[in-house]
C-alpha cells in the first residue's frame, strides 16, 4: 500500500511525482521590519523540496492581513525579490512550490500595524484569541472594524495582486487560505459574520466573499496555478459553524465552474471524516488533504491509506516534513524519522528549521545561491 504514495499525479500545469506534499506551517522566521524572508529560508525549502509539493507558510499580500509577528509579506518590491530567491532555490532542486496567501482578518493587532489601526473583519465580532510579542507579552485581540462593501471589493484586488506577485516571485502557484478562523473562513462561519447584506446570511451570501477571492486569482494567473484551502467544522480562532454540511456544499457548487489546481481540506479531528468524504464526493477536481490527527500512528502509513481509499490524491504532511527534509527517502526506507521539536516551531535561527539530520547528509548550498 506505501506504493501508493510514490506514483505521481497532475495538479494544474504541474506533474507531481508523489502523493506527500509540505502542508503550509508558519514558522515566523521573516524580518520584523519589511516582513523579507531570508536565505535561511531559501535554505529551509529548498531541502525539502523532494515533496509532491510545497506550500509556503501563510503570507499576507497586505500590510493589514498581517496576524503574528515576522511573517512575510508578498506586497513590496523587496518581498518579491526575497521570495525569489526562495523559488530559485526549490526549482534548482527540482522542486515545486505554491506560495499560501493569508488575511488573518480579526486575527491581527493594532501591534503589527504602522498605522496602529484596528485588524478587518466581516462583522465587528472579538476572536477571542490574543496576539503573541516578544516584547508585550500576550495583547488580546481587540475588537476589529466591520469591512464595508467597498473594503471587500479592496481585499479581493490585493488577493489578485498578491498573486501576480506570487507568479513575479517565481512560484508555481498560489493557495488562498480559507480555513482556520482566518478572514474568508470568518466570512463562511455564520458565528463570525453576521452582515445582513450581500455578504451575509444565508449560506449562499456567506461562500461570496471565497468565491470572488478564487475568481479574482485565477483571473490574474489561472485557474489551474489556484488552489484553495478550506477546514470544514474547524472551530479554530473563535469560528464555530452551525450548518457544515450545507455551508460546504453551497461553497463548493459555487467553486465549480473554476477548474482550480486542487482544493486543499484540513481535516482537524477524526469525528470530521465524514465531512471530509462528502468534500471528496462534492469536488471534481484534485483534492488535498491534510489530516491534524494520527491517533499516535505513523502519518507517512496513514497518508498511503488514505490515498490508496481514494480519498485524497495528495496528502499534505506538516511536522514530518518539518523534521525530516528528506522524508521521502525515509517514507521509502520505513523509517527511522525524527521528531520535531515544537520548542523552535516559531521564530529563531536554523535551530529546528536546517539542521534536523537526513540518512543522507544533503548537499551544502550552490555558492551563487548562498552568496
Amino acid at each position: 500500500m506505501m506504493n501508493e504514495i510514490f506514483a505521481p499525479v497532475r495538479i494544474g500545469r504541474l506533474d507531481l511525482p508523489n502523493r506527500l506534499a509540505m502542508a503550509p506551517m508558519t514558522r515566523s522566521r521573516a524580518t520584523a521590519d519589511g516582513g523579507l524572508v531570508s536565505e535561511l529560508t531559501a535554505e529551509y525549502y529548498a531541502q525539502r523540496a523532494t515533496a509532491a509539493l510545497i506550500v509556503s507558510e501563510g503570507t499576507q499580500p497586505s500590510v493589514r492581513a498581517q496576524g503574528y509577528i515576522q511573517t512575510p509579506g508578498i506586497h513590496t518590491a523587496a518581498q518579491i525579490d526575497a521570495w525569489r530567491k526562495v523559488t530559485d532555490r526549490v526549482h534548482a532542486a527540482d522542486g515545486r512550490i505554491f506560495l499560501q496567501l493569508l488575511h488573518s482578518g480579526r486575527v491581527g493587532h493594532p501591534y503589527l500595524y504602522p498605522d496602529g489601526g484596528l485588524p478587518e473583519a466581516p462583522s465587528a465580532l472579538v476572536s477571542g484569541e490574543s496576539l503573541f510579542t516578544l516584547d508585550r507579552g500576550m495583547l488580546p485581540h481587540p475588537v476589529p472594524r466591520e469591512l464595508t462593501a467597498d473594503d471587500i471589493g479592496e481585499i479581493v484586488r490585493d488577493f489578485a495582486a498578491g498573486a501576480r506577485n506570487a507568479i513575479e516571485a517565481g512560484f508555481d502557484g498560489v493557495e488562498l487560505h480559507g480555513a482556520n478562523g482566518y478572514l474568508i473562513h470568518q466570512f463562511l462561519s455564520g458565528n463570525s459574520n453576521h452582515r445582513t447584506d450581500a455578504y451575509g446570511g444565508p449560506v449562499e451570501n456567506r461562500v461570496r466573499f471565497a468565491v470572488e477571492s478564487v475568481r479574482a486569482v485565477s483571473e490574474a494567473i489561472g485557474a489551474d496555478r489556484t488552489a484553495l484551502r478550506i477546514s470544514p467544522g474547524n472551530e479554530a480562532n473563535g469560528v464555530a459553524e452551525t450548518d457544515t454540511a450545507e455551508l460546504y456544499a453551497a461553497l463548493l457548487a459555487a467553486l465549480a465552474p473554476y477548474p482550480l489546481a486542487y482544493l486543499h481540506t484540513l481535516e482537524a479531528h477524526p469525528g470530521l471524516r465524514g465531512v471530509t468524504e462528502q468534500v471528496r464526493r462534492g469536488w471534481a477536481g484534485p483534492l488535498m488533504l491534510n489530516s491534524a490527527h494520527h491517533g499516535g500512528g505513523d502519518p507517512v502509513a496513514d497518508a498511503a491509506e488514505l490515498v490508496a481509499a481514494g480519498t485524497a490524491d495528495l496528502v499534505a504532511l506538516g511536522a514530518r516534513w518539518l523534521a525530516n527534509p528528506d522524508l521521502l527517502d525515509r517514507a521509502r526506507a520505513g523509517g527511522p524519522y525524527n521528531e520535531a521539536d515544537e520548542a523552535t516551531y516559531y521564530g529563531g535561527d536554523h535551530r529546528g528549521y536546517t539542521d534536523y539530520p537526513s540518512l543522507t547528509p544533503l548537499a551544502p548550498a550552490p555558492a551563487s545561491a548562498a552568496g
